[in-house]
């Protein structure tokens, strides 16, 4: 019945509300979403499971860790060592298995390790597979927290459902992610700028040549500790306008943090990187849209005539991922705008979510109205852009004198201060005291 009144209505199927899919009989509402689920056992962190790592690893100098880069791999034993280009794991890791018939299952924290997979898993296959970025930092006083973790669970979920993987209670999933935080937490590490990085994937683990809702599935969670994404002060980088490549289209998977969005990037990076450019500026339909950068959700600052700044983003349109540290920015830029003032942070200032093309920057850089550009992302939380090579050309962009433009600058002090929790903040949520 449900289908045929969405048919009848003649909604575009990229409308249709995908959660009611689901049977109509026994469902619940996830606390935290809002969204129905199936009533089969959700989440559940009084069934945890602890099997501590008989071996555990002294973890690595902070002064060795870069982001992305250097990290540490299994040897022998106890032992690791630090390898360029190799993962470094925490001792323990969370798994949590799911099938259709008896929801989700036991959650275990047990040593970091290999799994034992079918090579028929539709993950492997089909790219039935998301996963969340976010950290894990230690303040000045020792205390470890989260930042924002609500924001991630709600958009697993919104990933999960979008390619039928199962969706589950955020808050118990944040719940057992605090839990295996604190059992590794002295990898958190105490140097400024650094952070422990938390990784939550779902995958689809059914044994199946073929297309289809996976009947079984894994969430684990795995944490690595990180260094600083610019080790030595900001780098404003230069950006390859792409065009010959997408990222993202209408009705596709763009707004949505899958495995499948990922590897298509490879490519084009190395094409930009070739061209001596640092990354993709992803451009959008014939007027050339500004999308995204990179992995990273992508401000533009420019002067208007009536001697406001406007700070603009694309708008969530099906083809934006609806990043964390984005919804910071413009949160933090809004307050500011409402009389929550940043301190150094122009007062007139306007918050725009709307379109921007590649026509109207290249405009605003030849009459000196373009202030600055960065992109935001929980890697980096703030990259500065100095440059846009597009059409055969390079467009400038103003940077400051530390590569920081005059309304990136206060507000990357707001977020990392609330981050680290020199700033107090409800977006900090306590995993030790």
């Amino acid at each position: 019945m449900f289908l045929h009144a969405l048919r009848r209505q003649r909604l575009p199927l990229a409308r249709w509300p995908l959660h009611r899919f689901i049977a109509t009989k026994n469902v619940v509402a996830d606390p935290m979403t809002g969204e129905f689920m199936p009533s089969t056992p959700d989440i559940q962190p009084n069934r945890l499971e602890i099997k501590r790592n008989p071996n555990p690893a002294t973890p690595p100098p902070s002064n060795t860790l870069v982001f992305g880069h250097t990290f540490v791999s299994w040897a022998a034993g106890a032992h690791r060592h630090l390898t360029r280009h190799r993962v470094a794991q925490t001792d323990h890791m969370l798994t949590i298995p799911w099938d259709a018939v008896s929801g989700w299952g036991t959650p275990e924290i047990k040593p970091y390790g290999p799994f034992q997979m079918e090579p028929s898993s539709t993950v492997l296959h089909y790219a039935q597979t998301l996963f969340e970025g976010m950290k894990a930092y230690r303040d000045e006083h020792g205390k470890v927290t989260l930042f924002r973790p609500d924001m991630n669970m709600k958009r697993m979920n919104n990933s999960a459902r979008r390619i039928a993987l199962p969706t589950f209670n955020g808050e118990a999933l944040i719940d057992l992610i605090k839990q295996l935080v604190r059992l590794d937490q002295h990898w958190v590490p105490k140097e400024p700028g650094h952070s422990l990085y938390v990784r939550p994937t779902l995958i689809g683990t059914q044994k199946a040549i073929g297309v289809g809702p996976p009947n079984e599935a894994l969430l684990f969670v795995i944490l690595s500790p990180v260094g600083p994404y610019y080790a030595s002060g900001f780098k404003p980088i230069a950006l390859y306008g792409t065009t010959e490549f997408v990222r993202a289209a209408p009705g596709g998977t763009g707004a949505y943090k899958l495995g499948v969005n990922y590897a298509p990037g490879v490519l084009p990076q190395k094409a930009a990187a070739a061209l001596g450019y640092a990354q993709n500026l992803w451009l959008h339909g014939e007027e050339h849209e500004l999308t995204e950068v990179g992995t990273m959700n992508m401000f533009v600052v420019f002067s208007k005539e009536d001697g406001s700044t406007e700070l603009v983003t694309p708008p969530l349109d099906g083809m934006i991922l609806p990043g964390v540290t984005r919804d910071s920015v413009l949160t933090l830029a809004r307050e500011h705008v409402s009389g929550k003032r940043l301190p150094n942070l122009t007062e007139k200032l306007k918050v725009s979510e709307r379109r921007v093309t590649m026509k109207e920057v290249k405009e605003a850089a030849a009459a000196g109205r373009l202030v600055e550009m960065f992109g935001a992302g929980t890697a980096a939380v703030i990259s500065p852009v100095n440059r846009i090579g597009y059409l055969g050309e390079d467009v400038h962009i103003p940077t400051g004198e530390d590569g920081m433009g005059p309304v990136s600058r206060p507000i990357w002090t707001e977020l990392v201060g609330r981050q680290w929790g020199t700033i107090p903040s409800e977006w900090s949520v306590p995993v030790t005291e």
